[in-house]
């Protein structure tokens, strides 16, 4: 039996869905649906008031820069372009060749194997553009919303608030006793509700959801004030303060519901990194907040040409290329993808650094 005869691009996007069926959506993936557009380039972007903006394209090979003015004007690059692969090497087809039939017990580890390392590359792909959002949705350098990446040698940054409009209205960094990791004095249902009325003041969209990470909501169990409300709630002298009652008392005197994202990721060091960070909160609209724009990727645009090249696009814009190269004899898995969120709706939302 040859490698050929059980690993294909095709095989290898079918296995992806029946694995991706099972999985809970990244949160970011809802709230920035996916959408796959031709090329590469941003060509339009939506105002707040849904009518479409011309941009302007840049070079192909310069750093992209997504500038934004208050109201519609964005003024746009290019979408940023990923690609990494995984070697089926010699041993590994050697291994297969070895196996009469793929029923064989055998067989089956060695195909799980290289299985494994495709869904690995589209694991890694799916990461990119949930990183990006959280990006904007927990500026942390200085409240500017912004994307930036780098690693071998590329570098992406796309600044989405160049005026500084957005960062003065819609962030707010709590100091002193505000902080919420002084629980004794601080009082985050105040500083939540404030900034939920500057919004819904200013847009007319009052924010329904607040997103944190499990340290804040730590802060928020341990807060006397918070504790009050949760008491004022409750008939019994000792109440067991839990996520859940949190929630309640953000529910009931908000009218917000609160999300504690915990997932993941590895960067491209290696390193362990939530895509919510510590420290911070922000204060979403409902419904959506923008799109996931996938572009045409170099992969992708040889298979329209060539249909034999062995291509197969996964998750709405992710390519994944299956080729061969001798000498030596290896299979190459490769994933690539070109991705950019815009953020029609960042007017409504808000960010608060509470720590």
């Amino acid at each position: 039996m040859y490698i050929s005869d059980i690993y294909s691009a095709k095989r290898i996007a079918y296995t992806h869905e029946q694995v991706a069926s099972n999985k809970v959506p990244y949160l970011g993936k809802l709230l920035f649906p996916a959408v796959k557009k031709a090329g590469l380039d941003l060509s339009w972007i939506k105002d707040s008031k849904g009518l479409p903006v011309s941009l302007k394209p840049s070079a192909f090979d310069t750093v992209s820069t997504l500038r934004s003015r208050e109201g519609i004007e964005i003024t746009e690059t290019q979408m940023a372009y990923f690609k990494e692969s995984m070697l089926v090497k010699e041993k590994d087809e050697q291994e297969i060749l070895r196996v009469s039939e793929a029923s064989d017990p055998y067989a089956k580890d060695v195909i799980r194997h290289i299985y494994n390392d495709a869904e690995t590359l589209i694991e890694g792909a799916e990461v990119v553009p949930e990183r990006m959002i959280w990006q904007l949705l927990a500026p942390q350098t200085n409240g500017k919303p912004q994307i930036s990446i780098s690693a071998d040698g590329a570098t992406y940054a796309y600044d989405y608030d160049p005026s500084g409009t957005w960062t003065a209205n819609n962030y707010v960094a709590l100091s002193g006793t505000s902080v919420w990791s002084d629980t004794a004095n601080s009082d985050p249902i105040e500083d939540l509700d404030a900034m939920a009325e500057a919004i819904e003041a200013k847009t007319g969209s009052r924010p329904t959801t607040v997103v944190m990470s499990t340290q804040t909501m730590k802060y928020l169990k341990q807060n006397a004030k918070v504790k009050s409300y949760v008491l004022a709630q409750n008939q019994t002298a000792n109440v067991i303060m839990t996520n859940e009652r949190v929630k309640e008392v953000i529910a009931s005197e908000l009218k917000m519901n609160a999300i504690v994202y915990t997932k993941q990721f590895k960067d491209e060091s290696g390193t362990a990194n939530k895509f919510y960070p510590d420290g911070f909160v922000s204060l979403l609209p409902d419904g959506e907040l923008g799109n996931t724009y996938f572009g045409t990727t170099p992969e992708e645009r040889t298979k329209q040409s060539d249909a034999t090249f062995d291509c197969e696009i996964v998750e709405t814009g992710i390519a994944v290329a299956v080729t061969k190269t001798h000498d030596p004899e290896h299979t190459k898995t490769l994933a690539s993808e070109i991705t950019l969120p815009s953020f029609e709706r960042m007017n409504e939302v808000g960010v608060i650094k509470v720590y």
